[in-house]
């Protein structure tokens, strides 16, 4: 009797031993968790960020400046900075065609992209399986530009990195507004942006558009009018619209082989921005992102259509004066 009770003890000890500790252990992976809000104002409880799924091009370059680009384990076709990142990585298709099993088969902790991802199916599914998932809006403007970087610092436990970032982002603000307020009372330039594949897919991209938010950034005129989201662009609009400027993603003007072969699509030559040869392009994700170089691609934007002549191009990969 007197070894049973013993053996009791030991066995209660144990157990008492072994709850103390797991409640321990709760209570320190609850101390280390880490709330941010989503786009729908939700908040979301990150646990562990070492290993990052990245469902579009904006948030991988973010991840990458912040200092936590080892951790990611996987990026969408859209994450084209910085430069060769998508060939190192797994491939997670396309953040308008997700797949549930290619993104668990990567084994994430923790997946963040903007919240019109498709389908939504798969972001249910994701988090059904036990993966944090975080959707942010895309910026249109840079107090939600540095919000985002912001949040996303925070969700990666690198909040001083992002703080740095978005002090670097207002420098970069600072530096536009005083040439804002240099052309105060001068005329705005009428720009037209062009979102082209090829001969076969011509577009003028309008006001609800990361390109057109820029236009407005830098205090250009969309010449595209009061036109929403992208229309096929044809002769007889792009001749009445005037524009003193063309403006498109480097992509788009390779696409067509060129500026002298860009004029020769119908319409793009009889206009100021035609027969003047002002052309700017700017690299896709530089120039939309919205990300950490959204300040140098405000001016590279601003320098193309107010200070200079003929044709510009900025890569983004280059450090501002």
């Amino acid at each position: 009797m007197q070894i049973l009770r013993s053996d009791l003890c030991k066995a209660w000890v144990l157990s008492v031993s072994i709850f103390i500790l797991f409640g321990a252990l709760l209570c320190l992976a609850v101390a280390d968790a880490i709330e941010v809000t989503d786009a729908e104002g939700k908040t979301v409880v990150i646990t562990s960020s070492d290993r990052i799924v990245s469902l579009n091009g904006s948030t991988t370059e973010i991840l990458f400046a912040l200092g936590v680009g080892d951790n990611v384990v996987g990026c969408d076709a859209s994450s084209t900075y910085p430069k060769g990142v998508k060939d190192k990585l797994p491939s997670i298709g396309y953040q308008y065609g997700l797949n549930v099993e290619g993104i668990l088969s990567l084994n994430p902790t923790l997946i963040i992209g903007r919240d019109d991802v498709r389908p939504p199916q798969v972001v249910q599914q994701l988090r059904m399986a036990g993966v944090t998932v975080l959707l942010l809006k895309e910026p249109r403007a840079f107090e939600a530009a540095k919000q985002r970087l912001l949040t996303i610092g925070k969700a990666v436990g690198h909040e001083k990195k992002a703080e740095e970032l978005a002090k670097a982002l207002d420098t970069d603000i600072e530096k536009l507004e005083a040439k804002l307020a240099s052309r105060k009372e001068t005329s705005k330039q009428k720009a037209l942006f062009l979102y082209l594949r090829g001969t076969q897919t011509t577009l003028v991209l309008g006001t609800d558009t990361a390109p057109g938010a820029m236009f407005d950034i830098v205090g250009a005129e969309n010449a595209a009018g009061n036109i929403k989201g992208n229309k096929p662009m044809t002769a007889e609009a792009v001749i009445a619209a005037q524009p003193d400027v063309y403006v498109l993603f480097t992509t788009s003007l390779e696409s067509v082989g060129g500026v002298d072969r860009l004029l020769k699509l119908p319409g793009l030559a009889h206009t100021p921005a035609g027969q003047n040869k002002r052309i700017v392009t700017l690299d896709g994700q530089y120039l939309s992102g919205f990300g950490p170089r959204s300040g140098r691609a405000a001016l590279d934007l601003f320098r193309g259509i107010y200070e200079t002549d003929g044709y510009f191009v900025a890569t983004g990969d280059e450090e501002q004066p």
